[in-house]
């Protein structure tokens, strides 16, 4: 599939802002199942007002990384990421699914292959601590010898089943021991869970950002700027081989996931962050996500 993106988020203060650094994850990644678009569907990072300053760069995961500043005395800063991009389903290896999931834990085989790639997300991070509760849940579906796909795809299962997708039950410093406590929040939430689970048992998998193009129910038209952010995450699976899947819908990544960022949790890859030198009081943050199917 072949989709225009387009990420708007938009601030606006009751005073001038004076100064406003941030840093944006909105370009998705270039994979071997997802090339970006060329000519005039190339990705672009817009900000107004013009920045003073802005630059962008490959952080230490290989994601794309836009930095901006804006010294404009302004009561509005517009970010937009826009451009076009193909997908395909990832392939998976069909042996590494069926091999028992205990052969996937990089600290306790530092020397395999791809190991010290995947360590990091083996570990625990400031969103996604090695909690009792987590490792409990995620343990009903790890047991002995089981083959990593079979194990990890009841994970899921179970997560979408048990936890109610809602909104005001959380909000984006919501902890995993909160999450537990609420069987509920969004897919943010859901993947920190799943982390949180998967890592305690010596896994490694990493938060993955970027957006899910949604289908208009039978009849009516898509709502333009109705797309949101969305996250899930990625199992390794020794080697450069990665399980993507989201326990948010229940299903492994396919053609409608556009993968943008990826890191330990959502704390590395926020779609736009940033600091401010202002006197306002009151701001409003209003987001808009198109991810329109073009072929």
């Amino acid at each position: 599939m072949r989709y225009r993106v387009e990420h708007r988020t938009t601030y606006t203060y009751d005073d001038h802002v004076t100064d406003s650094l941030g840093v944006a994850h909105l370009v998705p990644r270039s994979l071997p199942w997802q090339q970006l678009g060329t000519g005039d569907g190339e990705y672009r990072v817009a900000v107004t007002p013009t920045p003073d300053d802005h630059s962008s760069e490959v952080d230490f995961y290989g994601n794309r990384v836009t930095y901006f500043q804006v010294v404009t005395p302004h009561r509005e800063l517009q970010v937009v990421g826009r451009g076009e991009v193909d997908v395909v389903t990832p392939v998976v290896d069909e042996e590494r699914l069926a091999t028992r999931w205990e052969r996937f834990r990089p600290l306790l085989d530092p020397g395999a292959p791809g190991a010290w790639r995947a360590t990091d997300f083996a570990l625990a991070s400031p969103a996604v601590p090695i909690h009792p509760g987590a490792r409990d849940y995620a343990a009903e579906s790890l047991t002995r010898g089981r083959p990593v796909g079979e194990a990890v795809t009841e994970l899921m299962n179970r997560i979408h089943a048990d936890f109610d997708y809602d909104p005001s039950a959380t909000t984006v410093t919501s902890t995993v021991p909160e999450i537990i406590a609420r069987r509920a929040g969004v897919c943010q939430d859901f993947a920190h869970f799943t982390l949180a689970g998967l890592r305690a048992h010596g896994l490694a998998a990493r938060y993955v950002s970027g957006y899910l193009a949604t289908e208009p129910p039978p009849g009516k038209e898509r709502v333009v700027g109705a797309d949101a952010s969305h996250a899930w995450l990625a199992l390794w699976l020794g080697d450069d081989e990665w399980l993507a899947f989201d326990p948010t819908n229940d299903q492994w990544q396919n053609e409608r996931y556009v993968t943008v960022a990826w890191g330990r949790d959502y704390g590395d890859v926020p779609p736009v962050k940033g600091v401010i030198f202002t006197e306002a009081t009151t701001s409003e943050l209003s987001v808009s996500v198109d991810v329109a199917p073009i072929g």
